[in-house]
């Protein structure tokens, strides 16, 4: 398992969605995951939870979620303490970067089906 545990938030079960796609893709990568959503189910053996957990020792927190919706989730993933916070295509949000620089969180604007794809994760 690489150390780089990951929590996917905006996690959804429907295969079509890149959140689901980046599970898997991590998945494969043997990299360990934790996932919120919305609605309960199951994506490549992980359980979607839908209510916030006080996860340990998350390495990378990957969005999913559009910066309208990221708002209630500031406070919460500043909590958790990542090393970093990726911003997938369309959830780019430079409010919460200036929050993410204060709490001095390492945040990036790429997108993770491709960091994983070119060994860059």
């Amino acid at each position: 398992m690489s150390s780089k545990k990951t929590l996917v938030l905006g996690a959804s079960i429907k295969p079509e969605r890149y959140s689901n796609m980046a599970i898997h893709r991590l998945c494969s990568n043997r990299i360990e995951v934790n996932a919120f959503g919305l609605k309960k189910g199951t994506v490549c053996g992980i359980d979607i939870d839908t209510e916030l957990q006080s996860y340990k020792s998350i390495h990378t927190v990957t969005l999913y979620l559009n910066p309208k919706r990221q708002e209630a989730y500031y406070d919460y993933i500043i909590d958790l303490n990542p090393n970093r916070v990726i911003f997938n295509p369309g959830t780019e949000n430079p409010e919460f970067y200036k929050r993410l620089n204060e709490a001095a969180i390492n945040y990036e604007a790429a997108c993770t089906l491709v960091l994983l794809s070119t060994n860059q994760y």
